[in-house]
């Protein structure tokens, strides 16, 4: 199997794990049907839809690409009618889930790399970074705003946080070739959000008085 064939498989366990994420989140805000696919499908694409906006990409890849979308709505569907059995499994999402973090922080830096080298833009790492982020974790975002709450990567664990640092890793494995670099970037930032769930890595944050009674 060649590695792009390798990086594509991944990005659709991503899709997949996103979307279950998703749908999960609306049966715990007791959503219907509609609230599964919206909830499944923004988690699993939004983030790939923003990036190509800020790109200028478009229209963006993942509303026109039928089997990218068609494999979200199917994952959104597959959480709403299997959800009392899907809800006991959701511990084990995270794991595909931290895959397909991977996965999609390499694709993010792959793009934005090539539109940037295009350009004459140099390797602008930090744009490569902000992107990867956003298509790793702006589904996640998203989700988090329509289920009205703080979107969870702004206030704990390492997860946006592993997709930027992936951009700098596809950077400096960019020797290895595109596919290369991706691959190495997929396995680098799945360790780190595995990492991070095993010993319950956090960002710091500021230290909050309690009141006194």
């Amino acid at each position: 199997m060649r590695a792009e064939d390798v990086v594509e498989l991944l990005n659709y366990v991503g899709i997949v794990a996103f979307a279950l994420s998703g749908a999960l989140k609306a049966g715990e805000k007791d959503m219907d049907l509609l609230g599964f696919v919206v909830l499944g499908f923004s988690t699993a694409l939004a983030g790939g839809i923003i990036r190509d906006l800020l790109l200028g990409r478009f229209p963006p890849v993942n509303v026109v690409y039928m089997p990218y979308s068609l494999t979200a709505i199917a994952a959104s569907l597959a959480a709403f009618f299997l959800y009392p059995h899907v809800k006991r499994f959701r511990d084990y999402v995270l794991y595909p889930d931290a895959v397909g973090l991977g996965a999609f922080a390499a694709i993010g830096a792959d793009l934005t790399a090539s539109y940037c080298q295009m350009r004459g833009l140099g390797n602008c790492w930090l744009t490569v970074m902000m992107l990867s982020s956003v298509t790793a974790a702006g589904g996640g975002v998203v989700r988090d705003v329509l289920a009205g709450e703080v979107p969870a990567v702004l206030r704990r664990e390492i997860y946006a946080s592993a997709a930027a640092v992936g951009g700098l890793i596809y950077l400096a494995a960019s020797g290895l070739g595109r596919e290369g670099a991706m691959l190495v970037t997929i396995v680098a930032v799945t360790a780190i959000r595995i990492a991070s769930l095993a010993r319950g890595w956090e960002l710091p944050r500021v230290r909050q008085d309690k009141p006194r009674i």
